[in-house]
């Protein structure tokens, strides 16, 4: 495939950054909202794993080329390990102002 100034050649056996800085915003701003108790550890442990579904998916679609979609997947396995680390005794989710 060429290249061009519209489509840089990307190096997919390096890990992304900008994916791995989304994905950790993603995980600190669910852990914080569980915090608030605007999500319970459960509400937050079924989106997590509706993306590891979803990402799951798409790797497996992908073939030889899904490579970098299941280090996503791997990453997104590991905020799920860490959500259901939290869940202990449920906190009702309450109204924030």
């Amino acid at each position: 495939m060429p290249s061009n100034d519209n489509h840089p050649i990307r190096n997919t056996a390096t890990p992304d950054g900008h994916g791995q800085a989304a994905l950790l915003l993603a995980e600190s701003l669910i852990h914080g909202l569980c915090e608030k108790s605007v999500l319970t550890n459960l509400e937050a442990i079924e989106i997590v794993d509706r993306a590891v579904d979803v990402q799951f998916d798409l790797a497996e679609a992908a073939d030889g080329a899904g490579a970098p979609m299941w280090r996503s997947h791997a990453l997104l396995s590991s905020i799920a390990t860490s959500l259901r680390t939290d869940v202990g005794e449920p906190t009702p989710p309450r109204l924030v102002s």
